[in-house]
Parts: structure tokens; C-alpha cells; sequence
């Protein structure tokens, strides 16, 4: 397959560079790649995640971000794989790139979202489509040469991928730019944690991602084992209520749907986040985004690969040498090097 011009971004030397340090340089990787790639028409910004995932909701508040601080707009049409309608995105924007939300579906592990980058690919041909950084992993050949033949007849579509082994099968597959983006997280910039209550807080994942066998090991360090995907209803109907009445108050409607309470659903979802990883001095995780967020609050913490190596290419790619990060490979070790840590006591290393 003949591909299209592709870049990868050199990354610069990280060693021993603090988060507070690190944010910036990984703000200015994400500008230096997504900027020229925008336009001055306002973007629509599709697939917003709404689901529990907390590291979903961080992704999109980033993207939020970048939008606000690096091109002073906000998107005209957001939409769920639940509310997308083709026709109302022409309406509310017309003429802007068409960006689609970050993460980890870019494959066949959550088939829904990826169904929705396809129908968007076939319902705007020609039209400029951004996928904002993306991990990829396809289990099915079909599947394969499945996005591959929509990206080709599309035309106009461009991958930003946050890992190089991503970059490597998006070069190999698809013919279009790739670009190696970090996370789209990141453009929140740091946050304040809030005050621990036990050594270990241990965020398990408990999803199609997960690797079996993750048995915590029985020792006197105090400790929460959980993982983020729980919330409550009632939380999330008074989030929307006072989310549409604010719409209702600055005259920009009663949709459920529109960018505001997007928005607030999404603050909502990452402040419990945020909460729950800060219950513990140390954090042990398999979850990509509780290391992105353990970063963004200068949390010590341990990681773990995910079921199909996520966290260890994103790692390699662009937080190797953060300090206060520690990797393992099994749950032993991990909470070994967690209690090293915890005996070191970090502190300074912001």
C-alpha cells in the first residue's frame, strides 16, 4: 500500500523531569502537531464519552482545553455514539474540521466507537477529519481492511496515534497522515490533590482491558482496591439539571446534548477521579489514565500494562523518565516498588 506523508515527532530528553516540568513540554508536543492541522471555522468534536471511565472524561476535558487556550473557540456540535446525527452537524457546523474524541477504541475492543468514526468517515467524505490521539488495537483482519478501505475512500482523514507501536500499524494499514501525539489529557495542565488516608490506593481495571491474575499480595500497608467506573445516577441527573438550567440562563437552549453539559458531566466524572486516586500516598494502576492523572496531581505511583501493552507504548513514548513513576510487570512487584516509595517520601518532585 502507498501511504501518505507521515511525521513522528522527535522526542526530546526527559530525564529526571518533574510533572510540573514535563506538562509543558507534552502541552507543546500536542500544539506543534494538532495546530496546523485546524482551521479558523469552528470544529465539531464527536464521541463524547458518556460513560464512567474517568480517563475518558479527562480526554475530553483536555480537548476542551487546547480548543479554548490554542485557537480561543470551543466546539460548535458534540455529540455520544447515542446522539449522533449527521444533519445536525451540518447545521451547527458547516464548515470546521471535524474532530474525533481520543482514547483507546481505535479498533475492535470497543466495536460502538469505532462504528461511529466509520459513519462519520462515510457521511463526510472529502471534508477534513482529525482523530485526535488514538491507541490501536484490532484482534479481526477484517476489521482491518475494513477501516482501512473507509479511510482511503474518505479522502481527507488524518490519525494522530500516542504510542509508536500504534504509529508503526497505522503506517503499515492506513493510507493517510499519522502523526505521534500525546494525550490529550495533558492540556489540562497539573491540579492539586487532595489529602491521602491510606499508603495504597490500588485502581484495578475491571473491564475488557483487564489482566487476570492481578492478585494484590496480603501485607500490613493500608489500602483501597477499586476501580473507576461506577457512578452515581442521582449525581448525574443533578449535573445535567443545573447543567441545562445554566444553558437555559446564557439563551443556548434546553438540549441535553449541547457542549455545556457535555462538559459538566465530564468535570463531574474526573473531580471523583481525581478524589479517588488521592485517597492514597501511593498509587498502583493498570490504567493509563490513573498514571496521566497521577502525573497532572504530582502523585507517586506504579504501573502496570494493561491486557494489550497500552500503558508500556504510551510510557516508552512519553513519560519514561517522570520522576516519582516506578513500572512492574506483575502485582508483586508492584507493590514492592510502591513501598519504596512510600519509604523515600517523595517530596519536591512536582
Amino acid at each position: 500500500m502507498t501511504m501518505l506523508a507521515s511525521t513522528i515527532q522527535v522526542q526530546p530528553d526527559m530525564s529526571s523531569l518533574t510533572p510540573r516540568q514535563l506538562i509543558p513540554r507534552l502541552q507543546a508536543d500536542i500544539s506543534a502537531v494538532l495546530k496546523p492541522l485546524m482551521s479558523d471555522a469552528r470544529p465539531a468534536l464527536v464521541d463524547f464519552p458518556n460513560h464512567g471511565n474517568v480517563g475518558d472524561s479527562a480526554i475530553w476535558l483536555g480537548e476542551i482545553a487546547f480548543l479554548a487556550r490554542e485557537m480561543g473557540t470551543r466546539p460548535a456540535y458534540t455529540c455520544s455514539t447515542a446522539t449522533f446525527s449527521a444533519d445536525d452537524l451540518r447545521r451547527r457546523a458547516p464548515d470546521g474540521p471535524i474532530l474525533i474524541h481520543g482514547g483507546g477504541n481505535f479498533g475492535t475492543i470497543w466495536r460502538h466507537h469505532h462504528q461511529l468514526r466509520l459513519d462519520v468517515l462515510r457521511y463526510f467524505p472529502r471534508r477534513p477529519i482529525i482523530q485526535l490521539p488514538q491507541s490501536i488495537h484490532f484482534d479481526d483482519d477484517e476489521a482491518i481492511r475494513e477501516t482501512a478501505d473507509a479511510i482511503r475512500r474518505h479522502g481527507a482523514f488524518t490519525l494522530l496515534v500516542r504510542d509508536r507501536k500504534s504509529f508503526g500499524f497505522a503506517q503499515e494499514h492506513f493510507d493517510c497522515p499519522v502523526h505521534l501525539c500525546p494525550d490529550m489529557a495533558f492540556c489540562m495542565g497539573p491540579f492539586s490533590r487532595l489529602r491521602p488516608i491510606v499508603d495504597f490506593l490500588c485502581l484495578m481495571r475491571t473491564d475488557a482491558e483487564r489482566v487476570s491474575g492481578m492478585t494484590i499480595p496480603d501485607d500490613a500497608s493500608s489500602r483501597i482496591v477499586v476501580d473507576w467506573l461506577e457512578e452515581s445516577r442521582q449525581d448525574l441527573r443533578r449535573t445535567r439539571l443545573f447543567a441545562r438550567f445554566g444553558a437555559v440562563w446564557r439563551g443556548e437552549g434546553i438540549s441535553g446534548h449541547t457542549p455545556t453539559v457535555h462538559d459538566a458531566l465530564a468535570w463531574r466524572r474526573f473531580r471523583r477521579g481525581v478524589a479517588t486516586l488521592s485517597q492514597g500516598k501511593i498509587v498502583v494502576t493498570d490504567r493509563l489514565h490513573a498514571h496521566i492523572i497521577s502525573v497532572l496531581l504530582g502523585l507517586p505511583h506504579v504501573v502496570l500494562d494493561n491486557s494489550y501493552g497500552k500503558l508500556g507504548s504510551f510510557i516508552d513514548a512519553w513519560t519514561s523518565n517522570c520522576v516519582g513513576l516506578e513500572r512492574a510487570t506483575n502485582m508483586a512487584a508492584a507493590m514492592e516498588r510502591g513501598r519504596r516509595l512510600l519509604v523515600a517520601g517523595i517530596s519536591g518532585w512536582r
